[in-house]
């Protein structure tokens, strides 16, 4: 809830912000491989787990739907583009996923079971 809270989730979004946390580190948990506890990624369990509830909670307020992309009064233009390279074209999700991805069980796709 603390890195909640400093990566700037709002003050009136308590009541739906304590089960989100609740419920995304215990969905973080079960990602983890076998024999990986929570407490076995140090900081970085904490982290991604504040990161999705900041993504996730965005996506459930409208958060990113309201975002402006230009603006121009007069001769001043102000634009924000999003980089197509770095941390600055990714989502907060898929930053959390690529900050645990020491400690992930199997992502994306994989080969199971294929009779070759």
């Amino acid at each position: 809830m603390a890195l909640c809270g400093a990566m700037g989730a709002p003050q009136d979004q308590e009541e739906l912000l304590l089960p989100l946390v609740q419920a995304v580190s215990e969905w973080l948990s079960g990602r983890l491989r076998a024999g990986v506890a929570p407490e076995d990624c140090g900081p970085a369990f904490s982290l991604a787990a504040a990161m999705l509830v900041m993504d996730w909670l965005s996506g459930m307020t409208g958060g990113r739907s309201g975002e402006v992309a230009s603006f121009t009064a007069g001769d001043l233009t102000i634009r924000k583009e999003s980089g197509s390279g770095g941390l600055a074209g990714k989502s907060l999700s898929a930053q959390a996923e690529g900050l645990l991805a020491p400690w992930l069980g199997d992502t994306g796709f994989v080969f199971q079971g294929v009779a070759g």
